[in-house]
Formats: structure tokens, sequence, C-alpha cells
């Protein structure tokens, strides 16, 4: 039995797949990598990060139209929302945190309504 809890403000089940699915044992190493960076971002802006989608099985990924090597399917991506910060907010403030070194570098995508941050290692960026 593991502790669910990964960081002191995120837990494993915030990161499972909207089909209900939990992330598998075996990217555990993954999502604490990426809860990890999160709490960064939650410390520096003091209010909670909702995780709008964490870990995608491939047949849900498939079933969403998420791209075929996503990194949601490795439980190193969330779609994130911050209450109160504008997706542009949340976007300037993670690329500011990993200029820092603060936060791992990695793929980190604006859109509308949430930003995507992932833990690739190497730096991409979009606009979606």
């Amino acid at each position: 039995m593991i502790d669910k809890q990964l960081t002191q403000n995120f837990s494993i089940d915030e990161f499972k797949c909207h089909d209900g699915t939990s992330v598998p044992w075996d990217l555990l190493d993954n999502v604490k990598k990426l809860a990890k960076n999160l709490q960064v971002l939650r410390d520096e802006l003091g209010v909670p990060v909702r995780i709008i989608s964490g870990y995608r099985n491939p047949t849900y990924n498939a079933k969403i139209g998420g791209a075929k090597r996503s990194l949601h399917m490795k439980a190193l991506a969330g779609d994130i929302k911050v209450k109160g910060h504008t997706p542009a907010e949340v976007h300037s403030k993670v690329l500011e945190l990993i200029a820092s070194g603060r936060m791992e570098q990695g793929g980190v995508g604006v859109y509308r309504t949430f930003v995507h941050y992932d833990c690739r290692g190497t730096k991409a960026r979009w606009k979606g």
C-alpha cells in the first residue's frame, strides 16, 4: 500500500484518468515528479491548482483525440486551471519558474481555458 498523498497539496487520485482508471503503479515515479513540479507552482501562487486532465490510459487518450505519444499516457503531463488566474497568467508563471530552475524544463502549452505542463525534460512551447 502506498501513500496516496504525493505532495503537500496533491494526491494520486487527482491524476487518475477520466474513465476512472487509476495511475498504474509502474508510473508512480512519473506522477510523483509531475506533482512535485506542480507543487512549486501551487506554493508560488498560494492557491489550489486543479488538475483537469492527468493520467490517460491509451484507450481513453485515443477516444478523446489525444496525441498518439501524449505524455498524459506516461503520467508526466497535466492540464491545469488555477482559480483567480487566467491561463495566460498561469502560463507566464510556469515559464518564470522553469527559467529560475524551480520547475523542471518541459512542455508548456497555453489554451483558452487551461494550461498544459509536462515533465519531458526538454523545452517545448505551443498555443492550443
